[in-house]
């Protein structure tokens, strides 16, 4: 990976690590913990692809292995973390752009019930029966809603962070509208808007007014 990429994703694992545990954590919420260090990887897969997005999740998990207070095996979290970003990274938007909610929705479901399973399976390899006893359907249920309600505040901006970093012409400062494609998905999918409908409409305005210009020409040459 390279430098940028590097200390891009040290400073958002580690502020997500923090306020995971430092907050969330602590909100006593009935089943799963909302996973923001899930969510920031997902965001870092989808622009880095699937390599970079096993490396974020190792290294994310690995740290989150390793800080208190971590009552399971270390190398646990880092093998879940990095398969879902793996996986994740495989479903990378050839573009960059989001343009529908149904995708990273879908997405950021199957990585909350995924990881959740994983982790529970790997548990289960090891002797920590944890997950049996809490009932896994509702962490499962629980996890995703949590995972899913939260992600349209994390997901997008960890990706446009993303991007500025990689200086990817889609995050030039210059281009604020096309900055706007990456969450248009998670803010107007649901809603039926169309975010650049004003621009679509220009162009074809354009479009109608050479028409009708090369139609005006193609007459003055038969008379």
């Amino acid at each position: 990976m390279r430098v940028n990429r590097i200390l891009l994703s040290s400073v958002l694992v580690v502020v997500a690590l923090v306020i995971q545990v430092s907050v969330l954590a602590r909100l006593h919420l009935p089943g799963a913990v909302p996973d923001l260090m899930l969510l920031t990887v997902l965001g870092l897969a989808l622009v880095y692809g699937h390599v970079g997005g096993a490396l974020v999740g190792f290294g994310a998990g690995l740290l989150a292995d390793l800080a208190p207070p971590a009552d399971h095996a270390a190398g646990r979290y880092a093998l879940v973390l990095c398969v879902i970003g793996y996986l994740a990274g495989l479903v990378k938007p050839e573009t960059g752009r989001l343009k529908s909610a149904t995708g990273p929705m879908v997405v950021v479901v199957a990585a909350a019930v995924g990881s959740t399973l994983l982790y529970a399976g790997v548990g289960a390899l090891v002797g920590d029966t944890a997950a049996r006893h809490v009932g896994l359907g509702s962490l499962l249920f629980t996890a995703a809603l949590y995972d899913l309600l939260l992600a349209p505040f994390v997901v997008p901006g960890v990706m446009a962070l993303a991007r500025r970093a990689e200086n990817d012409p889609l995050a030039e400062s210059g281009s604020a509208a096309k900055a706007t494609d990456i969450s248009s998905g998670w803010l107007s999918g649901g809603t039926g808007l169309k975010i650049g409908s004003q621009r679509n409409g220009l162009r074809v305005k354009a479009v109608r007014a050479r028409m009708a210009r090369a139609g005006r020409i193609k007459g003055v040459k038969r008379l």
